[in-house]
């Protein structure tokens, strides 16, 4: 694992993330059609969701038990990005329930302004909280990839 490699898997999450909440903006204030949001929205939400998944448990099955005993002094900082992992994934389940209360009203029609207010909130709160947690995690893990080299 390379630091520039962890640098860009933690940037295709922004970015997605970001396309993810200008999407929902847009909708939101009548700026495209529902079965064009859908479209360009359901793909990249399962995508964003299942990547954040599976990248937080190599991270905890992997990669965080490998630099714990690299480096014990930042055993402090690793159980910070442990509970976040907790954190987000739970926001990561809100999301998605959230993501299908709006995609099922979006069915119902036309109704759908409350489910799509309820996943932008929930679905800002993921991304505060991941941004967050990225840039914790780089300031943690970028100086130790680059110090020690591949780690394992």
């Amino acid at each position: 694992m390379t630091a520039a490699f962890w640098l860009e898997r933690h940037g295709a999450f922004r970015s997605l993330g970001d396309l993810l909440e200008q999407a929902t903006q847009r909708f939101l204030g009548g700026g495209v059609e529902a079965e064009e949001f859908q479209g360009f929205f359901v793909p990249r939400l399962r995508l964003l969701l299942g990547e954040l998944n599976g990248h937080h448990q190599v991270e905890d099955h992997h990669y965080f038990p490998v630099f714990r005993r690299a480096e014990p002094s930042l055993e402090r900082g690793f159980d910070a990005l442990d509970r976040d992992h907790v954190t987000l994934h739970a926001d990561l389940h809100a999301t998605a329930e959230a993501a299908n209360a709006l995609l099922q009203a979006l069915a119902r029609r036309p109704d759908v302004e409350a489910p799509a207010a309820a996943y932008a909130e929930t679905s800002a709160r993921l991304l505060r909280r991941m941004h967050r947690h990225l840039d914790d995690e780089e300031d943690l893990v970028i100086p130790l990839l680059i110090e020690r080299g591949e780690i394992g």
